[in-house]
C-alpha cells in the first residue's frame, strides 16, 4: 500500500462509520477531497485522515468522546435501542434484532469499549461491548465492568474471540516482536484514540514493564480505527501499530505479528434481560445461521459465541 492508497467511496463510508450516499455529499461540497479514475470515484487514505482530524479540531473535541457526542437519537422512544461498539459482527446483530424485533429502532454508536460502558452506566445505551483487558489479573472485561458499573447488576455475553497484534511493514524492518520493543527509542508508533480497547491493552503492558509513554516517539498520535493504523504503517509514517489480525488481511505492505488472544463481549443489565428485544440477543448468537454469517467473514473464534461468561 502506497502512500496515496485510493479508496472507494464504500470504503470511506466504512472507515468513517456513514453511508456511502453521505461520502458522495461531502465530496461534492468541498469537505472531502475526490477525484476520478475512469468513471469511478476514488479518495486516498491520507484525504480521509485529514477530513476526521478537521472534523475533530472543529468540534473542539478532546481525544475521548462525550456523552453528548455520541450517544443518539436526539428525538428518543423509549423503544430505541443503542448498541455501542465498532466490530462488524454488530452490525449484522443490529440486522438480526431489526428482523426479529420491527417495532424497535436500533441506532449503532461507534465508540470504543470503555466509552460505551460509561453511556450504559448512565443509561444512554442498551448494549455496550467490551475488549478490555486487565493486567493484574489477566482477565478481560469482568474487572472493568465492576469498576465502571458499580451496583448495577450485569450480565456479560461472549462474541468472539480476536488475534491482536502489531502492524508492522513488510519484512519487519525495525525487528519488533514484543512489547519491549517499545523501550526502543528507534521505534515510532501510531496510536489509536483513548477509551478503545486497544488503546488500554497497550496501556497497561506499558504499565508492567515500567515503560513511560512519553518516552514513546508518536504515543500521542491517534487512529479512530484498525484500518487507519494499518494503513499509516504501511504508507510508512510509522513502524508500529496495534489492531486485529483481520483488518491486517486487507493492507497491502504489512506484517501482522500476533501478540494476544482478546474476548469481545456484550455487557448488558441484568434487569433488561427478560424485556424485547433484549431477550432475543441470545438466541440470536446462538443460531446456526448468525454463526455461519459470522464464519464466512473470518478472522472469528466463535467456539464460545452466545454464552454467558458472567452475571455481576
Amino acid at each position: 500500500m502506497t502512500g496515496n492508497t485510493a479508496l472507494t467511496p464504500q470504503e470511506v463510508a466504512d472507515m468513517l462509520k456513514i453511508a456511502k450516499n453521505t461520502v458522495y455529499e461531502l465530496i461534492k461540497r468541498g469537505e472531502l477531497k475526490g477525484y476520478k479514475v475512469g468513471k469511478k470515484i476514488r479518495v486516498d487514505v491520507k484525504d480521509v485522515e485529514e477530513y476526521k482530524n478537521r472534523k475533530k479540531n472543529v468540534r473542539g473535541r478532546k481525544n475521548a468522546l462525550s456523552s453528548s457526542d455520541i450517544f443518539y437519537p436526539g428525538n428518543s422512544r423509549k423503544d430505541d435501542f443503542v448498541i455501542c461498539g465498532q466490530d462488524a459482527i454488530l452490525d449484522i446483530l443490529s440486522r438480526y434484532i431489526s428482523m426479529r424485533s420491527p417495532g424497535t429502532r436500533i441506532f449503532r454508536s461507534y465508540v470504543g469499549s470503555y466509552t460505551g460502558l460509561l453511556g450504559l452506566y448512565t443509561g444512554k445505551v442498551q448494549v455496550a461491548t467490551a475488549h478490555l483487558w486487565d493486567g493484574d489479573s489477566g482477565k478481560y472485561n469482568i474487572p472493568f465492568v465492576r469498576r465502571l458499573l458499580p451496583g448495577i447488576p450485569t450480565v456479560i455475553i461472549h462474541l468472539a474471540c480476536r488475534m491482536q497484534g502489531f502492524y508492522v511493514s513488510r519484512g519487519n524492518p525495525k525487528n519488533i516482536h514484543g512489547w519491549e520493543d517499545f523501550k526502543r527509542p528507534d521505534i515510532n508508533m501510531i496510536n489509536r484514540e483513548k477509551g478503545c480497547g486497544t488503546r488500554i491493552l497497550l496501556d497497561e503492558h506499558l504499565r508492567l514493564l515500567k515503560i513511560k509513554n512519553r518516552d514513546i516517539a508518536g504515543y500521542d498520535r491517534e487512529c479512530l480505527s484498525h484500518l487507519a493504523v494499518a494503513s499509516t504503517v504501511a504508507r510508512g509514517e510509522a513502524d508500529v501499530g496495534i489492531g486485529n489480525e483481520k483488518t491486517s488481511l486487507q493492507v497491502q505492505n504489512i506484517d501482522f505479528i500476533p501478540i494476544q488472544k482478546e474476548r469481545y463481549e456484550l455487557v448488558l443489565k441484568r434487569d433488561d434481560m427478560n424485556k424485547p428485544p433484549f431477550n432475543l440477543i441470545i438466541e440470536i448468537l446462538q443460531s446456526e445461521k448468525f454463526k455461519q454469517e459470522l464464519a464466512g467473514i473470518g478472522g472469528y473464534d466463535l467456539k464460545e459465541t452466545g454464552n454467558i461468561i458472567a452475571e455481576l
